[in-house]
């Protein structure tokens, strides 16, 4: 209990000038370009893939594009604020938000809403909020809140019971609490990627192999069960083992994406000149939006955008190493093993490689929530490469 204390507590000093904007060291130019550059060739991507299916749904072509376009405007705002908010206030704030999430997350269970089959929202006035997305941010934060306080414990290599409890036990507990309500979500997807970044942190931490091992292999046995036993996962593994017999239900998306990819050869068909956006793919500006990118630039285009991508987030781990404590480098690892996380997964759902478990693309999807999010998470990056005390 004392422990768990200590963990909850709120830090008066991180709310003490949280910021300065007049003052504030200079960020890192380089990740900052990036960002810029992802974000608006995925805006352009969106009005691209997504202007056959909004005329035919809403009745106008710039209906994903105009409000696109707000949600990044907003997300820049929410990228240059949070990154000249000092890592301290973060890491002062970091159990509020956990236990908001939480909440959230419970709400959701109770007067959230259905939209493509799943109950995964709320709505808070005329916005609608995706508690799931926060989720993963605050299990970052409060991982590398844990770790901060508790790592010499968690690495005490003479007491085995010590490494169990503070390097294993305690800090899979932050995590496996959230996946739970994710799971009664029913959002296989999520439920990876929390484990998945809640995993790699603790490695991040230096923790030992041995012990995560062996949760390791619990945890992949218990979404394993919820995959087979499961209606809904079950049959996107039989549709995944062969798409082709199910070509006109549940393979239709797969099958048409592998087409739009094929198609695209090397350079593409052209900017705007997709076909298979014409209401073929199934969400085009949405969790397939890499397949109408490759259709219509081609495997240039796609390297292209991997390379993006892969420089960013190894700039992220960069900004990482370069991080003056423990919390700050723990978040900049997280966050960044988030975006590979999922911009990984995304690309293997398109290319059939895994399951379609419903995973964005970061910066390309069409949604405001989730693309704020990403903004914050960035904006958070590039603060703590801003407060850093290291010379750079």
């Amino acid at each position: 209990m004392k422990g768990l204390s200590k963990l909850l507590r709120i830090e008066k000093e991180g709310f003490e000038k949280p910021f300065n904007f007049k003052n504030s060291k200079k960020a890192d130019l380089l990740f900052l370009m990036l960002v810029i550059t992802l974000s608006l060739f995925g805006t352009l991507m969106i009005f691209s893939a997504g202007s056959a299916y909004a005329k035919v749904r809403y009745g106008d072509s710039f209906y994903f594009i105009k409000r696109q376009v707000i949600w990044l405007i907003l997300g820049y705002i929410t990228m240059y604020v949070s990154s000249h908010i000092k890592p301290q206030f973060y890491k002062s704030v970091t159990p509020i938000l956990y236990v908001v999430t939480l909440l959230l997350l419970v709400l959701v269970l109770v007067v959230g809403f259905v939209g493509n089959g799943a109950k995964r929202w709320i709505s808070i006035g005329p916005l609608t909020l995706q508690p799931s997305e926060i989720a993963k941010l605050a299990i970052i934060l409060m991982m590398a809140l844990y770790f901060s306080e508790f790592e010499e414990k968690a690495l005490e290599k003479k007491d085995k019971k010590k490494i169990f409890l503070y390097g294993t036990f305690y800090p899979s507990l932050i995590m496996i609490i959230p996946v739970i309500l994710v799971m009664l979500q029913k959002h296989l997807s999520c439920i990876i990627i929390l484990g998945l970044i809640g995993l790699l942190m603790i490695i991040g931490c230096g923790a030992s192999l041995k012990y995560i091992s062996s949760f390791s292999m619990m945890g992949a046995g218990l979404v394993a069960c919820l995959a087979i036993f499961t209606d809904y996962t079950k049959e996107r593994i039989t549709v995944w083992r062969n798409p082709e017999a199910y070509k006109l239900t549940g393979g239709w998306q797969t099958l048409q994406g592998l087409m739009a990819i094929g198609s695209g050869g090397l350079f593409g068909v052209g900017f705007g000149n997709s076909v298979m956006k014409h209401c073929y793919v199934s969400e085009p500006a949405n969790d397939m939006i890499f397949a109408i990118l490759c259709e219509e630039l081609g495997l240039v285009g796609a390297a292209v955008t991997l390379a993006l991508f892969l420089y960013l987030i190894f700039r992220g781990f960069y900004i990482a190493t370069r991080a003056d404590s423990v919390y700050s480098r723990l978040v900049a690892f997280g966050i960044s093993s988030k975006m590979a996380i999922q911009s990984m997964l995304n690309i293997a759902v398109v290319t059939n490689t895994i399951p379609n478990t419903g995973i964005s693309l970061p910066f390309f999807s069409y949604g405001g929530s989730s693309l704020i999010m990403i903004f914050l998470e960035m904006g958070i990056l590039l603060s703590i490469s801003r407060y850093s005390k290291i010379t750079k």
